[in-house]
């Protein structure tokens, strides 16, 4: 087992979001030191193993399968549904994801029916400006040559890399199929956590959806309310569902935003004192008509934004109740690149009748789970606001 370092934040998120969303979420930075140990702590392994490398038919997998599985084993072992290993590729785009932004050459990445990866650059992107085409063949990235059975993450992390700095692919087109190599300067490429839009059958109530607690998300949900009032948006909703969580931190400071005062959530690591994040200054929608859309998908940290803002009886929560995910992880960064997410705290909002993780947030105002209509939550919400 490797030496780990610190990933330098927590981190709370179901795991349906890896499967559903490609991506881990971060949230505290709280060091942790590693715990020593060694091969002879675990000497049923190290004889298994030798056994399988000495003794075993097949050829052993590639380094490092086999460790990757005895890491899977041990967390099965472990028995937590939170704690998680993340392959490198993986781990990188996890990252990114909740960065808001990476480096890249501005395209997005099809598979044809014959396997073959296919370009379609962003406008005024740096790959359309390089020359690439749409449904380019990409054959080459740097030395990652490219087969039907390449996952798209490896192909992503390769693609991705440092703002500013170049990499190497090779593609072809028609009609010859003719390899040909473009080198283009990677750029700052956004990933948007926030989308907006007025209420169809309402335009004075404001829509917010929320797809991902990130770093630039407070931010992007500022632009939104701003761009929302410009249109005659008076009333808004913040839209939580199926939001599987987050950067903690940025959580928090989203809470912030709605909140004059008092406690944001409390949270206690092993062996820690309760800590208590509180409202440091009125946030700059303190006083806006708010409401909070949440389902049975609203986890972790969307859960941390609605149960602040309804533990203050700051916005009512329209929907079914929520995931119910109270736990917090640290994020350890192995020497390889992929990572280690480890539960290692609770979070609790005060003043909700029952702590999130027995049943989730309860809806103050509650919708049937198959509610008929386009958007039950909408018309719930322009209910609340707008019938006399």
């Amino acid at each position: 087992m490797g030496k780990m370092s610190p990933f330098q934040r927590a981190y709370t998120t179901t795991l349906a979001v890896i499967a559903l969303l490609s991506a881990g979420f971060l949230a505290g930075f709280v060091t942790h030191d590693r715990i020593g140990s060694s091969a002879d702590d675990f000497p049923i392994l190290t004889e298994a193993y030798d056994l399988i490398l000495n003794q075993g038919l097949p050829t052993p997998p590639a380094a490092p399968a086999l460790e990757y599985g005895m890491i899977r084993g041990m967390i099965q072992a472990y028995g937590d549904p939170y704690t998680s290993f993340v392959e490198p590729a993986q781990h990188e785009l996890n990252s990114q994801n909740l960065e808001g932004s990476y480096g890249g050459i501005g395209a997005t990445i099809e598979k044809d029916p014959e396997g073959y990866f296919l370009l379609f650059p962003f406008p005024d992107g740096p790959a359309r400006l390089a020359g690439i085409q749409d449904g380019d063949r990409l054959l080459q990235v740097d030395d990652l040559v490219l087969t039907p059975d390449t996952a798209q993450d490896i192909l992503l992390a390769a693609i991705r890399g440092p703002i500013g700095e170049e990499v190497t692919i090779t593609i072809s087109r028609t009609p010859g199929y003719q390899a040909v190599p473009f080198k283009i300067k990677r750029a700052e490429i956004a990933l948007p956590s926030v989308t907006w839009r007025l209420a169809p059958d309402e335009p004075r109530l404001g829509l917010i959806k929320v797809n991902i607690i990130a770093a630039s998300t407070a931010e992007e949900i500022q632009k939104a309310v701003a761009d929302l009032q410009e249109r005659g948006a008076t009333h808004f909703a913040l839209d939580l569902r199926d939001n599987y969580g987050g950067l903690l931190d940025a959580g928090v400071e989203i809470a912030r935003l709605f909140l004059a005062e008092g406690i944001v959530i409390q949270q206690q690591y092993r062996g820690k004192d309760v800590e208590t994040i509180k409202v440091e200054d009125p946030g700059v929608f303190f006083s806006l008509p708010l409401v909070v859309l949440v389902n049975q998908n609203t986890a972790s940290a969307a859960e941390i934004i609605a149960g602040a803002l309804q533990g203050q009886q700051r916005a009512p929560l329209i929907g079914v109740p929520t995931y119910g995910k109270d736990a917090i992880q640290l994020v350890f960064l192995l020497q390889d690149e992929s990572s280690l997410h480890v539960t290692a705290a609770r979070w609790w909002a005060p003043g909700l009748e029952q702590p999130v993780g027995d049943a989730g947030l309860q809806p103050d105002i509650l919708l049937a789970a198959d509610s008929p209509g386009s958007d039950p939550a909408v018309q719930a919400a322009i209910q609340h606001f707008f019938s006399p």
